[in-house]
């Protein structure tokens, strides 16, 4: 009998009972209180959600086979390696902009669902152009190539929000308020609807969500063509790091030879899209390889750790630790004119 691929209506009708499931238990029931998010509970959710993310793993390699199995964990680790990258800037955003310690997983999760709408349309639009332009897949390994060599270089781009346009176009069309208001995005002030600083971070958080999806998505490409595998795998990875972000937040800084590897994994896929007609690398040495790859600018991050720099002290502290700075007197609150 031959075997069904993943992605029927039935399979996607799974993933967002068990995805909606798991959010509603996550702000509906665990956090519903707003608190900080301690070293425990981190620890916690990211156990939870990578168990999730493998289980359903699981599920597939035994409903689909062991081919769309191994897929799904390389697309898995690839997309969580490049996520990491993510937690940095999650950092700098919750400083420049004072975001309050309670409401911080608030707008890491209101932003999972910004991120559902931006990956589907990136994977929907790349599955659509590749079955049409197939050559397209060359110019996806092109990119991931030169991609990864600046990785490789150090040449990553800098977070500057101060100068960053979304902040001072959703400024100029979105009035905003100059304080926090615990946990509401938006608040009625005088017979008029403003907009509070939490808002503009969750819409500056969901613009650079996109700006990373741009080097992420095309990097499954290389791993499968399934859509429901690439969306799935992707969405996993993302829910997994997030909630291990207040964990990661003060320790990731150390593992200075990780974007080296990252880099040499994106330059590895691209090469793999690149040369798809000539070699094909199969599914388990392509798992063996980036897995070899990660694990070894881990290991060589851990054997010589960077000596310490003043310049790194943002992202080595708590990330809750400006919990009590009013937003106006925040580095954002000094650069925007803002109303009360």
């Amino acid at each position: 009998m031959a075997q069904i691929a993943a992605g029927t209506p039935l399979h996607w009708g799974i993933f967002f009972l068990l995805l909606l499931g798991m959010l509603a238990l996550d702000l509906g029931v665990f956090n519903r209180r707003e608190h900080r998010i301690g070293l425990r509970e981190a620890l916690l959710w990211s156990v939870v959600w990578t168990a999730v993310g493998l289980a359903f793993n699981l599920w597939i390699a035994l409903r689909f086979g062991r081919q769309p199995g191994l897929e799904f964990l390389t697309a898995y680790i690839i997309e969580r390696a490049l996520s990491f990258d993510n937690i940095f800037v999650f950092v700098i955003l919750f400083n420049y902009f004072a975001v309050p310690a309670e409401q911080q997983h608030r707008v890491l999760f209101w932003g999972i669902l910004g991120a559902l709408l931006s990956r589907g349309l990136f994977i929907g639009v790349g599955t659509a152009l590749i079955s049409r332009f197939e050559w397209l897949i060359f110019v996806f390994g092109a990119f991931l190539v030169y991609t990864g060599f600046k990785m490789f270089r150090g040449e990553e781009p800098e977070v500057h929000p101060e100068k960053n346009p979304v902040v001072r176009l959703f400024q100029r069309f979105v009035p905003l308020t100059g304080s926090y208001h615990g946990k509401r995005f938006l608040m009625r002030d005088d017979g008029r609807v403003k907009a509070t600083p939490l808002l503009l971070v969750l819409v500056v958080i969901e613009a650079t969500d996109v700006i990373f999806a741009v080097d992420s998505i095309p990097a499954v490409f290389g791993v499968t063509r399934n859509t429901f595998i690439i969306f799935t795998s992707n969405i996993f990875a993302i829910l997994g790091l997030r909630a291990l972000y207040f964990l990661l937040a003060g320790l990731m800084v150390k593992f200075r030879f990780l974007g080296y590897g990252v880099g040499l994994v994106l330059v590895f896929v691209g090469c793999k899209m690149l040369g798809h007609e000539v070699v094909d690398i199969p599914s388990e040495i392509s798992l063996g390889i980036v897995l070899g790859i990660l694990a070894l600018s881990i290991l060589a991050s851990l054997l010589r750790p960077a000596p310490p720099d003043p310049v790194e002290e943002v992202i080595l502290h708590d990330p809750a630790e400006n919990a009590g700075e009013d937003f106006q007197s925040s580095p954002a609150g000094r650069e925007l004119e803002l109303e009360e």
